[in-house]
């Protein structure tokens, strides 16, 4: 077999390619054996029938069959030879149709994984990023844990509603003199309190004593959803029949006990913190490689193959359907755009593979290597990330190809320490 390879562009190559004559009879000899004993020719035994009425018969079929086998065989043996790192599926050209005892030629063109040389990659200016957590988050915290516990509670002492009371009401309206949809309900929570009526909101009540009934009117917006009452007013009837108010928690070691399986409101405390640290600090990361990013593809600029965004964006993109999954949230129910979505990812996707073919060209540069130790570590990090056993995590990573993959993350892990260690912040 004759190969050339040709450098159309950094991005890109050309490999003219000749296969020998008797690569190409060899080929068709095996179809032609093979077809004879799968078809079936009134007169002939299978694997019997001569090749002469097989050739009138399914030339051009097995011609065409044959064609595309060499090609596939002679691409990917040229590649792997002439040491080719394609990055997309090849763009071939056949040069006429394939003859017996003569060789067969063809061209294919492919994207190619750009060779950088990165330079002015140390004293990157970077911004200290703080993930430490301030007292008043972690009290924030507790008051959203507190006001999820929230219980109403009977007022005592007074029959009168006041402002900012929660109230049990029951309730009958009308339109133009006639019941609507929705206009009747029983045991229903408002509060009194400044606002739409349609949000729970009835300052009318400030004043009224249990088991009094009110009257008032109300006008509808011109967009609420009930047709029958659509910007028209109604009337409303409303029977005072509870007052309540919202009971928080105590901040004591029965609500740490209750809400964060903590055996004191201090280990509580203390927990909420080391979440939010860890939390803070893997956004720190992610903001840090991000502007290390940006820093180094602004200090080297070269091509990139437009096969490697478009993996990119469509890797974005399965993420963020994983990520709604796990909300619960089925992305297929949406109606999205999938061709729009994969565009808004592009340009995110371009500066993301820009990002690690230079932290992989740094690597190289400065000679990191990957210990058994570093894969350990990582595995174990990994485990405890997962709350998962280790033993389960080394059989996921005994894979070749899940190997190198987790290779490609500690060399970038040690990349990345490195710049930020010779960055100037």
């Amino acid at each position: 077999m004759k190969v050339q390879v040709e450098t159309v562009s950094p991005i890109e190559r050309r490999l003219s390619i000749e296969v020998d004559a008797a690569q190409v009879t060899q080929e068709l000899n095996q179809a032609y054996s093979v077809l004879s004993r799968q078809v079936k020719v009134p007169g002939f035994r299978p694997g019997k029938v001569p090749r002469r009425i097989l050739e009138q018969r399914y030339s051009e079929q097995v011609h065409d069959d044959v064609a595309q086998r060499v090609v596939a065989r002679a691409y990917y043996q040229a590649i792997k030879e002439h040491k080719v790192e394609a990055v997309s599926e090849p763009q071939v050209m056949n040069n006429g149709k394939l003859t017996p005892d003569a060789p067969y030629s063809f061209t294919a063109r492919v994207e190619v994984k750009p060779q950088v040389e990165p330079k002015d990659y140390k004293g990157l200016k970077l911004t200290k990023v703080d993930a430490s957590v301030a007292e008043e988050k972690i009290n924030e915290r507790l008051a959203q844990m507190q006001n999820s516990l929230i219980e109403m509670v009977d007022v005592t002492g007074r029959d009168m509603a006041k402002s900012g009371d929660m109230c049990v009401i029951d309730f009958e309206a009308t339109a133009e003199g006639k019941p609507f949809p929705g206009s009747k309900g029983e045991d229903v929570i408002v509060e009194v309190t400044p606002g739409e009526l349609t949000s729970g909101n009835m300052a009318q009540l400030e004043g009224a004593k249990i088991g009094e009934t009110k009257e008032f009117d109300y006008g509808f917006a011109a967009d609420y959803r009930v047709e029958e009452v659509k910007g028209k007013p109604a009337h409303f009837k409303v029977t005072l029949k509870k007052i309540q108010e919202k009971k928080l928690p105590a901040l004591d070691d029965a609500f740490a006990e209750k809400t964060g399986g903590a055996k004191t409101l201090v280990e509580l405390k203390d927990r909420l913190r080391k979440d939010m640290e860890r939390a803070n600090t893997a956004k720190a990361e992610q903001d840090e490689r991000e502007a290390l990013i940006k820093a180094l593809v602004e200090k080297n600029p070269f091509d990139v193959p437009q096969s490697m965004i478009d993996r990119g964006a469509d890797m974005m993109l399965e993420n963020a359907f994983q990520s709604m999954a796990r909300g619960g949230i089925d992305p297929r129910q949406l109606g999205l755009d999938i061709h729009s979505l994969r565009s808004e990812f592009r340009p995110r996707a371009d500066v993301e593979v820009r990002g690690q073919l230079l932290f992989e060209a740094i690597a190289e540069k400065e000679k990191f290597e990957v210990s058994d130790e570093d894969f350990d570590k990582k595995m174990e990090e990994i485990a405890t990330e997962a709350n998962a056993s280790l033993s389960q995590v080394k059989k996921h990573y005994k894979d070749a190809e899940a190997k190198a993959g987790l290779k490609r993350r500690i060399l970038e892990d040690k990349t990345v320490a490195f710049l930020k260690a010779a960055a100037t912040y």
